[in-house]
């Protein structure tokens, strides 16, 4: 099971009591990204172009902390940058479990062995170890060999520990289908909990900006993938829910719920999302409230165009899971649909172009983290 029940029951509660209240907008996880330095350069990133006053920036354990009691969110994903060269990040997820939240540590996994001594086992910790492909093919996707033996290593290593492992995978037009259910073969037979997949996001700052795919080639490509898994058999623990895979392979009219995922970072809390830096707030009252949501999201904004990522699209499908069980009970036995008419394109018509503010947030930026505002009292995201 990708997702443990565990955690089901709890956000399925949380979800409900969200609607008993009739509040439209709420986080379901944290993006959480204590600090932008990494030990990899991956071309198709866009997180780690900054200037060294910035990446040697962190949250500190209580700023962290605090993020995640603003926002309420019963799920937490500790990203970057890489998290593990964060010195006190043992401390962090130690605390964030004490306060029964759920953890997802995304790592590249090349200080695991170094630094696997500072974490313990438990139902609420997962690691979430990045995996792009299989040999030569993950290599050339961090720009660096060797980091896949390195990877499957550390994988080995903290399974054998008794800790939870998904491994986080973003898939690019430079791999076939073929390589897709080769990697999910392969990370199944180690045993992992969970698989996470995603098309990647067209990054403005990535180096490489050549192998995103467009939203057709998308839902294309992840029929492939599932029509191959049918056809051979294959169960494959996907830590998503059936709807969202259902809408990769385009079977499902979905908008984007940006404030689904919010991010808390070095800069405070980054509008509109994950992947898109738009500018910053002090709090997360500020975000919520204050956000002009109506000019993000395929349709509305430029740089959304092709984006189908499940930062911003896996809140979306939850929230459908809850409204309409039976639909997701379907294609959960089912099996998602890879053949007949997909659903409807988004009109992009009339989209606003693209505004390009990297240089002047850059300039604007802190020399120092932003501490994290106490929860505001009646903030929209009561947690269950």
């Amino acid at each position: 099971m990708g997702v443990p029940l565990r955690q089901q029951v709890r956000v399925g509660a949380y979800i409900l009591k969200q609607r008993i209240k009739r509040n439209e907008r709420y986080p379901l996880v944290l993006m959480l990204e204590p600090l932008f330095r990494c030990n990899l350069a991956c071309p198709g990133c866009g997180k780690i172009d900054y200037p060294n006053h910035i990446l040697n920036q962190r949250l500190s354990v209580e700023d962290a902390v605090g993020a995640a009691e603003e926002c309420g969110a019963p799920m937490v994903s500790i990203a970057g940058g890489e998290p593990l060269i964060h010195k006190e990040m043992g401390e962090i997820v130690a605390e964030l479990v004490k306060r029964k939240k759920f953890v997802y540590l995304c790592t590249n996994a090349l200080l695991l062995e170094k630094k696997i001594d500072d974490y313990t086992p438990s139902p609420y910790l997962t690691f979430s170890i990045h995996l792009d492909g299989l040999g030569e093919h993950h290599d050339r996707a961090v720009d660096q060999e060797g980091v896949f033996e390195k990877t499957v290593a550390a994988i080995k290593l903290v399974k054998a520990k008794g800790f939870r492992v998904n491994i986080n995978s973003t898939l690019f037009d430079n791999a076939s289908s073929d390589d897709a259910i080769a990697l999910f073969d392969f990370a199944t037979e180690l045993g992992v909990e969970g698989i996470t997949v995603s098309p990647g996001y067209a990054y403005e700052r990535a180096p490489d900006q050549t192998h995103f795919f467009t939203r057709q080639k998308t839902k294309q490509f992840f029929r492939d993938i599932f029509a191959k898994q049918k056809a051979k058999g294959a169960k494959y623990a996907f830590s998503q829910s059936p709807l969202f895979l259902d809408f990769l392979a385009g079977n499902q009219e979905y908008r984007c719920t940006p404030w689904g995922n919010p991010t808390r970072n070095v800069f405070g809390w980054q509008r509109p999302c994950y992947l898109l830096n738009e500018g910053y707030v002090s709090t997360f009252k500020e975000l919520m409230e204050e956000t002009e949501w109506d000019q993000y999201g395929t349709g509305n904004y430029e740089k959304c165009a092709d984006c189908m990522v499940h930062c911003g699209y896996e809140a979306t499908a939850v929230q459908d899971m809850v409204k309409h069980p039976l639909k997701g009970l379907m294609v959960a036995l089912k099996g998602v649909r890879t053949d007949g008419p997909m659903a409807d394109e988004i009109d992009l018509s009339n989209q606003r172009p693209a505004e390009y503010v990297f240089d002047k947030l850059v300039a604007e930026a802190p020399t120092e983290p932003k501490a994290a505002s106490r929860r505001s009292e009646g903030s929209a995201s009561d947690a269950a």
